[in-house]
């Protein structure tokens, strides 16, 4: 599984330097490539740009 950015995103940029694997690319919204997200599971905190993000647009993706 993998997190997702819904058309909600502002573009903030938040969330860019917290992924541990550097799955989120810039673009008009923010981009979560499903390839390399690992959801944070080997993290404590679990997912960190869902922590970090403003507006709630990251969720799991379904």
């Amino acid at each position: 599984m993998a997190m997702t950015i819904t058309d909600e995103c502002t573009a903030c940029g938040l969330c860019l330097p917290e992924c541990p694997t550097d799955s989120i690319t810039e673009g008009d919204i923010y981009i979560i490539s499903a390839e390399t997200c690992n959801e944070c599971e080997d993290q404590d905190d679990g997912p960190h740009c869902v922590e970090v993000c403003p507006v709630d647009c990251i969720e799991k993706a379904g």
